[in-house]
């Protein structure tokens, strides 16, 4: 049984796929051809723009701008007020819609608050982006960014803890008990 659930203040724009489960919140605008896989959450006033994709379990929080051009895997965090840009050098005078760039945010990555994601670039699964981070170019699986512009202070688990690797390379999440490896600048799950 198809189950959505759409906020009588929302606008959803005809030839939308909306998956099950998904709930769209207060004054938010669901834009022609964009599509949002099962169980998202679309907070208030958010806008989706055409063709934007959402995976499933995506959470978007309040006041969030996803523009044409971005692409969220499976269960990403989208954190109140971060927006996307699609165009490098935007002017209201003249239309660039045929340069619009590709903004990849692969699974499980998260956004915080305020962030600002400049077009182009590909956030690596599981990475988390800090509250007011202006994203300036490609983030690594598992990184941990932040500041103006963007800079990697350190790696992440999935579950959203800080990793500290040993001697050998090995981190343990305190969390959850996971194990990663760095290995060449770059961090995998043990599995």
């Amino acid at each position: 049984m198809l189950t959505i659930q759409i906020h009588p203040t929302a606008v959803v724009d005809e030839g939308c796929r909306i998956g099950n489960g998904t709930k769209i919140w207060h004054f938010s605008h669901i834009m022609t051809g964009s599509v949002i896989g099962d169980n998202c959450n679309i907070g208030q006033n958010v806008v989706v723009s055409p063709e934007v994709v959402l995976g499933n379990n995506v959470k978007v929080q309040n006041n969030v701008s996803i523009y044409t051009g971005v692409l969220c895997e499976d269960d990403v965090f989208l954190g109140p007020s971060c927006v996307f840009t699609n165009v490098i050098n935007p002017r209201s005078f003249i239309s660039r819609k045929d340069k619009y760039k590709q903004t990849l945010v692969k699974k499980g990555a998260s956004i915080g608050a305020n962030a600002t994601i400049i077009c182009g670039y590909t956030i690596g699964e599981y990475a988390m982006i800090g509250a007011g981070t202006v994203v300036t170019k490609d983030v690594a699986p598992y990184a941990l960014v932040v500041g103006n512009p963007g800079q990697q202070i350190g790696w992440i688990s999935e579950s959203g803890y800080k990793l500290d690797f040993d001697f050998n390379g090995i981190a343990v999440c305190e969390k959850s008990g996971e194990k990663y490896k760095f290995h060449d600048g770059k961090v995998s799950r043990i599995e």
